[in-house]
């Protein structure tokens, strides 16, 4: 059994659905296809939750939007608006419906319960149009199999739940393929949770593990996975096999063709994760699963804009200790900060994190209340794997650097 994840990019038009099912018809093994949100609809569903949330005037204008995109989409596969299948509009209704209710108080609850959408209405169409193309399938709702906490936008998994309930929904008994969501998940009592951005590649290795699939293949906008984002990097170089924990050291540094939580169960299950081109489907792209062999890596680098520098220094000049170190690490925490890089000497701590959506200076007063804390707003982290002097002078020339930090295989550098 194969798992195959298709993102935005390969489903943003009716081409782009045209053209997975042409890769999917290759292939005559038993197969679950995991499908994102079409095109960019996720930025405009997040837009979407918060106009509602808000009560701003513009909410239904966006759903309108949402709505009119799907629908031009699907008729332009199945031939016309008034051939497009009901459960189709059904689902837009249930959206409506729920766009009429008042929305609670928490707003990233709010922001799960919409969001979902996408990963619902794409998976459907493409199922529909899977079942036109001759290709028999059925179509998964994850919600009901998937089972997570109650940490709407970051949930994590109830491995014991989902682990009974994937193998009782996917059985592979009569039916060679399932199409079901990546990113999406929900409590046990029934509210929609979210994986985290870029989550469905999150989702397809965790059906994959639990079911102990031949292999995980996400279909993506490039040839596999590269030394660098092209649209930054001139002159990139296609690698052709990673192992796990090179690919983990990338994702978590910041590189966005795989999502970070994506290589833990494939390596628990020794599964290998294929990065191919939707666009050139013959290529073989890239592996990445167990090495018992030197890899030989060109330098790989990593670019991740929108950090904030932190520096902590105790009131009374006293030493940073374990417990300062504690006592900080929970504080961010607390305010859903994630670290990127750590530096500590005899009375600073500085970490580097991502900005927060909202807030910051009112997280920065809260900071205070224990240490003198001072901070840089608007840096960029450049990570390179694998580097060299030449790659350093190079990408830090004519830039001015807030903090650096090396270790054996990797560079962390935050610049403006």
């Amino acid at each position: 059994m194969k798992v195959f994840k298709f993102g935005g990019a390969s489903l943003k038009d009716a081409a782009g659905v045209r053209n997975v099912a042409s890769i999917v018809a290759q292939y005559d093994s038993d197969m679950i296809v995991v499908a994102s949100a079409m095109g960019k609809m996720t930025n405009l569903l997040e837009a979407l939750a918060k106009a509602h949330f808000n009560g701003w005037d513009e909410t239904m204008e966006i759903y309108e939007k949402f709505r009119r995109f799907h629908l031009e989409l699907a008729g332009e596969l199945f031939g016309s608006e008034t051939e497009i299948p009901a459960a189709v509009f059904n689902m837009l209704s249930d959206m409506e419906n729920r766009l009429r209710m008042p929305p609670s108080l928490l707003f990233d609850f709010e922001y799960d319960q919409f969001v979902c959408y996408g990963e619902l209405l794409s998976s459907l169409i493409v199922s529909l149009y899977l079942e036109t193309a001759g290709m028999t399938n059925r179509w998964v709702d994850i919600r009901s199999s998937l089972r997570t906490d109650d940490k709407y936008r970051d949930a994590s998994v109830n491995w014991k739940w989902t682990e009974m309930l994937v193998n009782n929904t996917f059985q592979f008994n009569g039916t060679r393929m399932y199409v079901t969501q990546g990113f999406i998940g929900s409590t046990v009592t029934n509210l929609t949770t979210s994986l985290g951005r870029e989550g469905s590649d999150y989702t397809a290795a965790i059906l994959a593990s639990l079911l102990k699939a031949e292999s995980v293949t996400i279909w993506k906008d490039v040839p596999g996975v590269l030394n660098a984002d092209p649209k930054q990097y001139q002159g990139t170089i296609l690698l052709k096999e990673l192992s796990y924990r090179e690919a983990i050291e990338m994702t978590y540094s910041g590189a966005q063709v795989i999502h970070p939580k994506t290589m833990k169960p494939l390596y628990n299950s020794n599964i290998p994760l294929y990065v191919r081109s939707f666009a050139n489907p013959s290529e073989p792209g890239t592996v990445i699963h167990q090495v018992d062999h030197p890899l030989e890596l060109t330098p790989v680098f990593i670019t991740k804009g929108n950090q904030v520098l932190i520096t902590f220094s105790p009131y009374d000049f006293s030493f940073i200790s374990a417990e300062d170190i504690s006592r900080v690490f929970a504080l961010l925490s607390a305010k859903g900060l994630k670290v990127n890089l750590i530096q500590k000497s005899a009375i600073d701590l500085s970490l580097l994190v991502d900005a927060p959506e909202l807030g910051l200076e009112t997280i920065m007063l809260d900071l205070r209340k224990d240490y003198e804390v001072k901070y840089n707003t608007g840096l960029t982290l450049v990570t390179i794997r694998h580097y060299n002097n030449e790659t350093i002078e190079r990408l830090t020339a004519g830039k001015k650097i807030f903090i650096e930090q090396y270790s054996r295989l990797t560079a962390k550098i935050a610049v403006n």
